[in-house]
Formats: C-alpha cells, sequence, structure tokens
C-alpha cells in the first residue's frame, strides 16, 4: 500500500487532473526506442512535445543515436547507463514484446526514485504479467497506463508521450478545444479528434486506455481527472465490449459514449483487442444500458432520432459523435470552441458506378481534387483500361481461384455453377471480358467466332484431319490446327483496335454503348483512317457488318466504318467488333488494352478449336457441320453450332441447356489445375512483360499439351459404367421417367456384384482393384450422407426446370445399394465427375444406341467437350497472366528433385 494511502481508487492514481497526465514538465525514458514501432513514433512525438524524450535503452546499442529534427536522441544499453551519464525523466515508455514488459517495468522502478509514470504501448502481455506491473505501481506510488496503449496527448500543452496519438502530424488532428477523449482503441482516439475538430470542437487531452484484459488507467481514473481539469468541459468515450470499468465509473462532467461491438456477441472467442470478449454480462448491448443509465435516456443517439440528456448520450456509429456532443453541450448552454472546419463525409476525387444505377445515397459526387492530384487524376481518366501491376504469379491467378470448402471455383468473380446457367458464348465474354456477356456481347461473339468455324480449304484443317488420322488424341488434332493459327495475320487488326479505342476515347464515347453517339466525333488522321479501307470490297468485312446489323446488335464503332471514304477491309470489321466488346469494360477498368487488342484473335482460335474438332467431311465451301456460312455469321449460336459439332445433330432447348452446364462446370478448376499453368507457362516464356511478343496459340498449346485422358478426358470412365449397366436394358429415352427399369433393383445388383469383386480383389492382394468412377471424393467425406455441392447444386437446378437423368438417378441409387451392402461406412456423395459423366451421356445417348457414334466417339465427345469449356477457362488464364505476370521461372530447385530407381 502507498504511504498515503489509495484513496477512491483500488490502485494508485497519483494524478489529480487531466492536465497533469503530459505537461511541458514531463521527461521520458523510452525502453526498446530502436525497435520496429518506437523508431518511427518516438521522433514525431518527442518534437511535437518540444523536445521530451532525454534517452532511450537497446541493449548492445549503446552509443548510437535516433535522429530527429531537434537533434539525436541518445541510446544506451539500460536504464541505469543512462541515469550514470547525467540524464533525469519521471515517465517510462515500454515498447518492449510482451515477454520482456514487465522486467521493464521492474527496471524503470528499480533503478530511478523519480518515476511518476509509466506507458506501456505492448499488447497481449500475459495476466500474470499485468498483475504484478500493477502491484509494483501501487507499491511504488507510480501510475500506469495502457498496456496495448498508444499513449496519452495533451492539446494544450502540446506533448506526447508512448505512442502515435496525432499520427505523423499531431497538430493537424490535435487542437486546443474543451473535450477529453478516452478510448479503448489507439487509431480511433485520432479519429474522434479529427471529426471533432471538423465540428468546431477542440480537445484537452487524448488517452488511448488500451484493451489488453488489464486497463490500468481505466474509465474510474479518468472520470476523477476529469472533474479535476477545470480545461475539460465533457469527454467523449470509445468503448469496447470486456470489463467492467465504465459501470464503475462516476462520470460528474457531459460524455458521449461510443459502444462498438454488438457483432462480437455472436461469437465464441475473444477477437481484436483482448479484452473485447464475447458474451457475459460485459458486452456492447450491457454497456450500452449502462450508459443509459447513467444519462438518463432511453435509447442509442442517432441524427434521425437525437436522444440525449444534459448528462450525455449513447452513440454506436463514430460518425454520430460529434451531433450527439454537439446536442448534449447545446443542453449544457456550451458553444463549440471554433468555427467548424468541413465536414468528413466522403468526397471522392473519382469514381465508377462500374455501369450500374446506384441510389442517390451512394452515387457519391466527383469532386476536383487539389493540384498536384488533379493532373494525375485527369490522366488517370483519359487512360484506357485497367493498368495491373506486375507481379510473381506462378502459383497465383488474378482470373481464377477455388473454394477449398466447397471445391467451387470461380472465373473472374463469377461461380462455375452460375456460369453453367449462361450460354456458350456468354462465357465467352466471362473468360476475356471478366464479365458474363450480355445479349449485344453474345450476338458480337457469334458473328465474330461464327466467321471462323470452317476451315474448309486451310492448311489448319489439313494438319487436324493428318492428326486424326494419325490416331492422335482430341486435343493433339486441335494443336495441331492451332499450332499454325499464328500472329501474323492478325499484327493490322491489333493495330485498328487500338487506334478505334484511342479516338472514341476522345470523342467520349461513354461507358455504356449508345446507337444515338455522334460517330463522327470520333476522328482520326488521314494516314490512319486509310488503314482501314482498301481498294475493292472485302466479303470478309461485308459479310460481318451483314452479321451485325442482322444480329441487331449495337456498335458505335461499326458504324463509324460507314463514315470511311472507302470499302472497310477484313481486319477493318474485325477490329470495330472487337473494340465494341471491349469497351465497356475498358472503361470500367475491368481489362487491359492488351486485352482489347488481342480479342479478334482469341476469338479466332476458339473458332479454329472448335472446327478443328470435326472430320475434314463436315467442311464445305458453303458451310459447317450443314450450317450455311451465312448463317453462322448471321444467327447461328456458338453454343449450338459447338453442340452439333459435338453430337452430330441439331439440340433442343433442353439438349442445349445441358450442353451449356457442362461447358460452365468444367471453365476452371483454379489456378492449380495442369491445363492452366500450361497455358501461363506457355505465356510467361514469350515475356509477358512485353506482350506484344505473346504468341496466344502457343498458350492454347500450352493448354492442350497439358491435358490427356486422365486430365480431360477421364469423363468418359463415368459414361463407360453407365453404358455397361444401361445398353443390355433397350433404354430409350434417359430424360423419360417412365423408362421402366427398376434403379434401386439394378443398384443392387451392381453393389452385390462389386462387392464379390473386391473380395476376390483382396485375396489377391488387392491388385488391380478399379474403383467406381464418379462416387465418393476425397474432400466431401466422413458425414452419414456425403454430399458434393457442386453436384448438389446442379441436381437442385434440374429438379426446378422439371428435367429427368436416369444416369444421374443411378448414381444416387447406387451410393445408397453400396451403404446397405456394407461397403461404406456411409453414403457417399455423387460427385462432379458423376453429373457431368450423366449429363454427356444423356446428350449422346440416342446417337449411341442409333449406332451413329461408337464407344470410340464417345470417348472423344468426352475428351472434346473438356477442351471446349478448358480453352475459355485456361484463355483466361493466359490474357490475365499476359495483363499483369512476371516471365514466371517454373523450374523446380535440385534440392527438391528425387531420383527413383
Amino acid at each position: 500500500m502507498h504511504k498515503d494511502g489509495i484513496g477512491p481508487f483500488k490502485y494508485f492514481v497519483g494524478i489529480s487532473s487531466l492536465d497533469q497526465v503530459a505537461s511541458r514538465h514531463d521527461r521520458v525514458c523510452v525502453l526498446n526506442v530502436l525497435g520496429g514501432e518506437s523508431k518511427d513514433v518516438t521522433p514525431v512525438g518527442h518534437v511535437y512535445s518540444g523536445g521530451n524524450v532525454v534517452f532511450g535503452t537497446s541493449p548492445g546499442r549503446s552509443g548510437q543515436w535516433l535522429k530527429t529534427s531537434l537533434g539525436g536522441i541518445p541510446v544506451y544499453n539500460d536504464v541505469r547507463e543512462g541515469l550514470e551519464n547525467g540524464h533525469r525523466f519521471n515517465c517510462g515508455v515500454i515498447y518492449l514484446p510482451p515477454s520482456g514488459a514487465r522486467d521493464g517495468v521492474a527496471e524503470l522502478i528499480r533503478v530511478n526514485p523519480e518515476l511518476r509514470k509509466i506507458f506501456i504501448v505492448t499488447e497481449k502481455m500475459s495476466v500474470h504479467d499485468s498483475r504484478e506491473i500493477r502491484a509494483m505501481g501501487q507499491q511504488h506510488g507510480i501510475d500506469i497506463f495502457g498496456g496495448n496503449s498508444l499513449g496519452v496527448a495533451d492539446s494544450w500543452n502540446e506533448v506526447r508521450i508512448g505512442g502515435a496519438l496525432g499520427g505523423d502530424a499531431p497538430r493537424e488532428a490535435l487542437r486546443r478545444g474543451s473535450i477529453a477523449i478516452f478510448s479503448n482503441s489507439g487509431n480511433f482516439t485520432t479519429t474522434m479528434a479529427t471529426y471533432l475538430r471538423m465540428a468546431g470542437w477542440g480537445t484537452t487531452t487524448l488517452i488511448s486506455s488500451g484493451k489488453d484484459v488489464y486497463i490500468h488507467f481505466a474509465a474510474p481514473e479518468f472520470a476523477y481527472c476529469l472533474a479535476n481539469d477545470m480545461r475539460s468541459k465533457a469527454a467523449v468515450l470509445y468503448v469496447e465490449p470486456g470489463g467492467h470499468y465504465e459501470l464503475e465509473a462516476t462520470f460528474t462532467k457531459p460524455v458521449v459514449a461510443c459502444v462498438v461491438g454488438r457483432w462480437k456477441s455472436k461469437l465464441t472467442r475473444p477477437v481484436g483487442h483482448a479484452g473485447a470478449m464475447s458474451g457475459g454480462d460485459d458486452d456492447a448491448a450491457a454497456k450500452e444500458r449502462w450508459f443509459m443509465e447513467k444519462f438518463g435516456v432511453d435509447g442509442v443517439f442517432t441524427p434521425e432520432r437525437p436522444v440525449f440528456s444534459r448528462r450525455g448520450a449513447v452513440v454506436t456509429n463514430i460518425a454520430h459523435i460529434t451531433h450527439a456532443l454537439t446536442a448534449v453541450m447545446q443542453a449544457n448552454a456550451c458553444l463549440p470552441d471554433f468555427e467548424p472546419e468541413g465536414n468528413l463525409n466522403l468526397k471522392p476525387w473519382f469514381g465508377s458506378s462500374l455501369g450500374l444505377p446506384l441510389p442517390p445515397e451512394l452515387d457519391l459526387p466527383v469532386v476536383e481534387a487539389m493540384e498536384p492530384y488533379g493532373r494525375e487524376i485527369a490522366r488517370l481518366n483519359r487512360q484506357l483500361g485497367a493498368a495491373f501491376p506486375r507481379q510473381a504469379m506462378k502459383d497465383a491467378s488474378g482470373a481464377s481461384q477455388m473454394d477449398p470448402a466447397t471445391q467451387v471455383t470461380t472465373l473472374n468473380g463469377v461461380s462455375v455453377l452460375d456460369a453453367a446457367q449462361h450460354p456458350f458464348e456468354a462465357n465467352v465474354a466471362l473468360a476475356l471480358l471478366r464479365q458474363v456477356g450480355g445479349p449485344n456481347d453474345r450476338a458480337l461473339i457469334n458473328t465474330l467466332v461464327g466467321a471462323s468455324l470452317n476451315l474448309h480449304g486451310t492448311p489448319l484443317l489439313a494438319a487436324a484431319q493428318a492428326a486424326r488420322e494419325a490416331g492422335n488424341a482430341p486435343n493433339a488434332v486441335l494443336a495441331a490446327a492451332v499450332a499454325i493459327a499464328g500472329p501474323k495475320p492478325f499484327e493490322g487488326t491489333r493495330r485498328l483496335v487500338r487506334l478505334l479505342l484511342e479516338a472514341f476515347a476522345h470523342a467520349g464515347l461513354p461507358s455504356v454503348l449508345d446507337d444515338g453517339f455522334d460517330v463522327t466525333t470520333a476522328t482520326l488522321p488521314e494516314e490512319s483512317r486509310a488503314l482501314f479501307v482498301g481498294a475493292v470490297p472485302d466479303p470478309i468485312a461485308a459479310a460481318l457488318i451483314d452479321g451485325v446489323a442482322a444480329r441487331g446488335a449495337k456498335s458505335p464503332f461499326v458504324r463509324w466504318l460507314a463514315t470511311l471514304p472507302g470499302p472497310p477491309t477484313g481486319d477493318a470489321a474485325r477490329a470495330a467488333i472487337a473494340a465494341t466488346l471491349a469497351w465497356g469494360p475498358l472503361m470500367r477498368k475491368r481489362i487491359s488494352p492488351v486485352t482489347a487488342e488481342t480479342l479478334p484473335w482469341w476469338l479466332h482460335l476458339f473458332g479454329v478449336m472448335i472446327g478443328a474438332s470435326v472430320e475434314a467431311g463436315e467442311h464445305a465451301p458453303d458451310g459447317f457441320c450443314g450450317v450455311s456460312n451465312e448463317a453462322l455469321i448471321r444467327e447461328a449460336s456458338l453454343g449450338a453450332v459447338a453442340y452439333k459439332a459435338l453430337t452430330g445433330r441439331d439440340g433442343d432447348a433442353d439438349s442445349l441447356f445441358a450442353f451449356q452446364t457442362l461447358i460452365g462446370l468444367l471453365l476452371s478448376n483454379g489456378p492449380g489445375t495442369i491445363t492452366a499453368q500450361g497455358a501461363k507457362g506457355a505465356v510467361s516464356s514469350d515475356g509477358p512483360e512485353s506482350p506484344e511478343r505473346v504468341q496466344l496459340n502457343k498458350a492454347v498449346l500450352g493448354f492442350l499439351s497439358h491435358c490427356g485422358y486422365a486430365h480431360g478426358g477421364n469423363g468418359y470412365e463415368g459414361i463407360a459404367f453407365l453404358i455397361d449397366r444401361f445398353e443390355p436394358l433397350g433404354l430409350v429415352d434417359p430424360g423419360d421417367r417412365d423408362h421402366g427399369i427398376d434403379l434401386a433393383a439394378l443398384a443392387k445388383d451392381y453393389a452385390a456384384a462389386y462387392k464379390a469383386y473386391k473380395a476376390e480383389k483382396k485375396e489377391a492382394g488387392n491388385s488391380g482393384l478399379q474403383k467406381i468412377p464418379g462416387v465418393n471424393h476425397p474432400v466431401f467425406k466422413d458425414k452419414p450422407v456425403n454430399v458434393d455441392p457442386r453436384e448438389a447444386f446442379v441436381r437442385e437446378l434440374y429438379e426446378r426446370r422439371g428435367e429427368y437423368n436416369v444416369f444421374h438417378a443411378f448414381y444416387h441409387a447406387v451410393v445408397e445399394a453400396l451403404f446397405a451392402a456394407g461397403l461404406s461406412r456411409n453414403v457417399y456423395c455423387v460427385n462432379v465427375d458423376a453429373l457431368l459423366s450423366a449429363l454427356l451421356l444423356k446428350l449422346l445417348w440416342r446417337p449411341f444406341r442409333d449406332g451413329a457414334l461408337g464407344r470410340d466417339r464417345l470417348e472423344t465427345a468426352a475428351f472434346t467437350i473438356f477442351l471446349y469449356a478448358r480453352m475459355l477457362g485456361c484463355a483466361a488464364e493466359a490474357d490475365d497472366h499476359t495483363s499483369r505476370g512476371r516471365d514466371m521461372d517454373t523450374r523446380t530447385p535440385a534440392s527438391k528433385c528425387a531420383f527413383v530407381s
């Protein structure tokens, strides 16, 4: 016990008024003064306070100095060495780690009888150490602030001790006034001072109490010193859950209490500040109630419902503090300390709604920025598209990510489950434009890709057919064609896209394409305009322009072509369509200009791959797969044509929906998938930081070379499993619920046969045991009934559509039969591979049953549909890497390579 007694407090408080917390007479010693935080913070406080730090300690660094604009602060090995060199101080600041804070306090107290105050910045100290620190302060008559505190500051005395209150420019935030601040949060202490200043209220003393379990200088002590401070007319408190300090405080001056953390009551463990515990009788709701009782109010203050009394108000939003304080002080006949200096409402210098219509309260007006920022912002606003920072992308992606819990991948922010509900061409836009394609996008994509599907008479088709006849897998067949589809034919198109975008950007074309836009305002020099026209009409250009019109698509760029003095070239027409597709995403900074420039080449490659996936006989002078060249460009959808290329027949609405479902689900399997790495590695080898050198067809070759029958064609295993069960049964229509097959009995028979097979293999040592394709998953297991959320999503989607798939239903019967037969200790999940097999076989069942497709063609189809989908996902990865990646070294260090004998 202190010789003078403990007075009204459980622990010593020698400070009787807030003006004694931090004064110009205080002299400070900082422990661990050269530590990471202190070396930045201490010089600022030292200069603001007129030079109040006399020395600091840092073991092993005696003789060094911490530089400040007022001169250096000397550093010693320990406190005693500093005292022996003639320095005197009454305040100690602790920047030590948690394990050393208690010993630092003990050192200060043991060697310096003049010590009166200690400020502990250290957070997460043990309760045991905090109790000992409190006891040491009690025994020696020393006031302790913290831990986990940003210190204290005094706006009247212009002093800061033990932290970063006021930030790097304390005079800007801490203006002399009449309001004291006591806060559990250090950073919000400064924030609240700034809010008050904007509203005309200055501050006296500011105390960051910290929020460790022990708060040494807490609300009761603050209330006592507030009452005795003649400068302070009122106080603002920032209060978090945890502790009963506020309940025990008796305030005699008006107070605005900002109580936060109601959401923490839903948690079962502490978060953030160590004392901010959830639950109990000291949560946020309880603290709101305490203050309401102290102030005699029946609710929380908001500007719309101003509940307050002369004693104070409770707020739960920091932005409402100034409104509440002004109301409370007016009730006490007190005016603000000075004229308001403004407000902290958002004043954005630039903004973008990304084309979304926003309500007025969210659609903030853009204000003109001060210089030199205004010039920089004007330059940014003129910039076309996004400029992504270059970064290492070896095991990263800005295009795809996978949720490890659900195994659901997103591509450019859209989950593959959502992508599965959009047409093929809409997902082409998703891959390259980073948004699901709308009707206008789809029309333009159908036009441009449609012009590339028919490969009749080209070396691309000859190469693909030669590869097919040589017995190559589908990926190698496509690779033979893609290898020839090089960059040279698109060099001119790329240049024209760049010219168009620059011209229309200067003309002020809005981000949303406007049919009423005056295209004559987009001007180019005469020599540039000449690049868009030829000497004679170009049939490709005419067909593309006619296709855009026939589909009713909007394109100011295509309309601009009509203003030229001659017939547009094919390059000009392709560039105009690509510029139209890219315009909105460019204006919303979703894609880079490189993406826009390479878009015609990408779309051509997609057309080439779909075209090369079918026999040469399907390519005729006048059409592809029985669809005329004119229809390909003017009316056919890419999804419908790709379906016909895959199956050899026209698809009805249900078949096309199943096809698009498969495409969406297979778009991507995350950045770590083998095919994505192949595409990225190919791009990186060209040096993505020089995008003009990147050969996109080589990126496609990287994807194609990294897939095969195990990764890409493995959907056939599930199809073969289903064929073996259903081919002998004479199934006519897999979509007919009245198929007449007892699925439960069929599954039971299979489970019994598999059980016998498994027992036989076990006797032979499990050699060559074949697992059931599409059943179980290493992630979704160990529950009574296991579910793959991807499969469940699609199953529920089809149930809502009223569609039936006997193969899918059979898979569910199988997992139940396996459990009933004792082959599994729980019901296995039907995984997404089983779903894909069931959907694809339903599409192909009739041509298979009719003999139009043999088993080998089924295997090819299973592989090919994977290629159709994954070419989009890998294009997204390659484009993302071109826009943001660095040259990538994928070599494995020799130390991690193993030799297997």
